[in-house]
């Protein structure tokens, strides 16, 4: 059996890598010989572009903020031949925002995945809850080190309790004497009281320290050794401000004699002396959201009385006379309850034993024989990461369809651009892009859900399109609040985006009335054709005439009008394509969908064979290169992507998605192949986490859609783009699987005529 353990690791100094390394060398057992070493191996986590001197089972590295480090490593290990993959989850010792980046390597595994979870919190935000649920969908498997933990994972994260497994933190099985590591710190004058572990705020030293004062009164023999540097990450970023603070408040309480700072990463042989050698163990944390500490496990584990704050792991851990609990920051009753145990050793003695029986059931050898069954039943299940086959027309697995965001953004005005989180931010008013998308998305609502909502919405939306419309057939694209114009001109792209709303309404106009004033409106708009000179402004305009055509075929002005503009996208293409790149521009940059998607509707109309082979080359095109891995990758906004140059991934945006999806249902429209059915769903999951960072861009709270992916994770906005960028693509998934199952009934009536003649 051979296992990989991905996490942090020795000679890095990290709490989890001497967990990985123990937990390593306890499943492997004291066998050194090369056929054992051949058993496993370790991926481990470089922080800050640091480089380690990494021991020999250390194989391969991930740069902690280098995401394609991520996928390669997943690559390694599915080529590995190994048969496990552990992984020790921290969310701060994974790239991206709340460590997002490792869903890009986990989802990517091809061999069952237990993982190790040392952060377990009651109140996570939006994304650690999103990522951590995540991150179990995938496991096979779900270790948690407390009982609080297993109920937090039920009832907050919502992990199926069968999944989880409940595994104590392992404890070396070291053996001093009190007496010879004493002696040997010179210390047997004294009564020790130890705290050990990074230093940070959150460790609630100074409680321990205002205690002193009380009882070095009574017990001046008394020393409080702190053994542990600062927590890298604190200090990286505000250096020694909280060490520092202790130690001039040491000197303020005239505490020197009692307190010393040990500034070091003690070995474990060293730390187990320590604690030996110690009287009573402190961990005097300031609020209860700590899950697991493996501190405490060693305390526990040597038999050290300790004492301790009632945080989640403590009380747990300390239960059944193994501890004394104090209040948070209570300093007061710290030093009460530190005077009554050095008063009374036979008290100290009794929580030893207590605690030192608990201990020999966890020590290292135990856990790691748990740990080696908990492997053997995963891979003998044969459970694999769960990869549902792509179902194109498969809606069971969507969440509602909901409204409820476009109602919160859409006032008598129009829809507001932008939010501020999940709010509507009216400083950046409206504009007509979003409010031509709107009407878009609300006939296509009204045409598939029937829902009066949407049908209350049209003509507000409508209403904002004529209000921005110039006496030229030219569009205002932002306005103000206050309904002033920001401009006199708007973009070409949103006069573009104005004629496909104008066209689609055309086609899908609930009433006489709909159609009067989109007439109107588009036949003063067709003069400024001429002057377009965009290549997405004029695809859209093709959009917007094709739909138009589709109720309109004998306006043969304008079926010149399409073939004209056409004939504009067809040369762009000759003039920028290669043998390797099939292409309108000589880069990709956004909304890219939208100019194959264009050429398929105009071959629809004008059956040219030349726009038709250009339309489904091109996508093709398009399509190996945002969907090689079996999931949609949108070519990113940051600086996108030059043919002589590599793409970017991020900031992916959802109305690349969007054109995506209307792009493959166009095509599978005028082929019936199901393949793009396939591409479609693929392309609309991108929205519910099928993307690079395996998050949901839906969030189930607002029921809105996030603006972007970003390299650290969501960009947390949601404003109109984005939701309706989701909706329309949500609204097409439910028609192309209307179309597919019309299609199958047809063709099974077609088989039964046949059969029955």
């Amino acid at each position: 059996m051979k296992t990989v353990y991905i996490g942090t690791y020795p000679p890095r100094r990290c709490g989890i890598g001497t967990f990985t390394q123990n937990l390593l060398k306890a499943m492997s057992g004291k066998d050194d010989s090369p056929d054992n070493k051949k058993g496993f191996f370790v991926v481990a986590m470089n922080d800050f572009d640091q480089e380690y001197d990494y021991p020999e089972e250390v194989v391969f590295t991930i740069r902690q903020e280098n995401q394609r480090d991520y996928q390669e490593a997943a690559e390694y290990i599915n080529l590995s031949g190994a048969d496990c993959c552990i992984l020790e989850h921290e969310f701060g010792i994974f790239g991206g925002r709340n460590g997002v980046y490792i869903l890009s390597l986990l989802h990517r595994l091809k061999i069952p995945l237990i993982v190790t979870l040392h952060t377990v919190l009651k109140t996570p935000s939006y994304d650690q809850k999103e990522i951590l649920q995540r991150i179990c969908r995938t496991a096979n498997r779900v270790v948690v080190m407390s009982h609080h933990a297993v109920e937090f994972l039920e009832d907050i994260y919502d992990v199926p309790k069968e999944k989880i497994a409940y595994i104590e933190h392992g404890v070396p099985d070291y053996k001093f004497s009190q007496p010879e590591a004493k002696k040997e710190f010179k210390l047997d004058k004294r009564k020790v009281l130890l705290t050990f572990g990074f230093v940070s705020r959150n460790k609630g030293i100074e409680t321990a320290i205002k205690a002193l004062p009380e009882v070095v009164k009574k017990h001046p023999e008394v020393l409080y050794v702190v053994l542990g540097k600062t927590h890298p990450h604190v200090l990286h970023y505000v250096g020694e401000e909280y060490r520092n603070y202790l130690i001039q408040l040491v000197s303020e309480l005239d505490l020197e004699n009692n307190v010393v700072f040990i500034d070091k990463f003690a070995s474990q042989p060293e730390l187990f002396k320590y604690l030996y050698a110690a009287d009573i163990y402190l961990t005097p944390y300031l609020n209860e959201a700590q899950i697991t500490s493996g501190t405490l496990s060693y305390a526990v584990g040597v038999g050290c009385p300790v004492v301790s704050t009632p945080y989640w792991h403590a009380v747990e851990l300390l239960a059944d006379d193994r501890g004394i609990l104090f209040d948070f920051s209570n300093h007061v009753q710290l030093a009460d309850i530190l005077i009554d145990l050095l008063d009374h050793p036979e008290k100290r003695l009794r929580l030893s034993r207590n605690a030192y029986e608990y201990g020999r059931e966890i020590t290292w050898p135990k856990i790691g024989a748990k740990y080696n069954n908990l492997v053997k039943e995963v891979t003998a299940e044969q459970l694999k990461i769960p990869r549902k086959e792509t179902i194109p027309f498969d809606i069971k697995i969507l969440p509602p369809f909901s409204l409820a965001h476009v109602k919160r953004l859409t006032d008598h005005t129009g829809i507001i651009q932008h939010t501020k989180f999940g709010i509507p931010n009216l400083k950046e008013g409206y504009c007509l892009d979003d409010n031509a998308r709107a009407l878009i998305m609300a006939l296509m609502a009204y045409k598939e859900t029937k829902s009066q909502k949407a049908l209350e919405f049209c003509p507000v939306y409508l209403s904002f399109i004529y209000y921005m419309q110039n006496d030229d057939g030219t569009f205002h694209n932002f306005l103000n609040f206050d309904r002033t114009f920001v401009e006199e001109q708007g973009s070409e792209d949103s006069f573009g985006r104005a004629i496909w709303a104008l066209g689609y309404m055309l086609d899908n106009a609930p009433n006489d009335s709909y159609s009067q004033i989109g007439k109107y409106m588009l036949d003063k708009s067709v003069p400024v054709f001429d002057n377009l000179r965009s290549v997405r402004s004029i695809a859209n305009v093709i959009l917007g005439i094709s739909y138009y055509l589709k109720n309109n075929m004998g306006d043969d002005v304008m079926i010149e009008r399409l073939r004209k503009l056409t004939a504009f996208l067809v040369e762009e293409y000759r003039q920028n394509t290669r043998a390797d790149w099939k292409w309108y521009e000589i880069l990709f940059a956004y909304d890219n969908g939208l100019l194959p998607l264009a050429m398929l509707h105009a071959a629809d109309i004008l059956k040219d064979e030349e726009v038709r082979r250009i339309a489904f080359e091109s996508m093709q095109f398009l399509s190996d290169i945002t969907l090689k891995e079996g999931y949609l990758s949108i070519i990113g906004n940051e600086k996108w992507y030059h043919r002589e140059d590599t793409r970017s991934d991020f900031a992916q945006q959802p109305v690349d998605a969007m054109c995506m999806v209307l792009m493959f249902y166009q095509a599978y429209k005028m082929t019936d192949n199901i393949d793009y059915l396939k591409k479609l769903f693929a392309s609309f999951m991108w929205f519910l986490g099928e993307n690079d960072l395996r998050l949901n861009l839906y969030n189930y709270e607002t029921e809105g859609c996030f603006d972007g992916l970003e390299r650290d994770g969501l960009s947390r906005n949601q404003g109109a783009e984005s939701t309706l960028a989701y909706l329309i693509s949500y609204l097409v998934v439910l028609e192309a699987h209307e179309e597919y199952y019309s299609k199958d009934w047809q063709q099974h009536q077609t088989d039964n005529l046949t059969s029955n003649g």
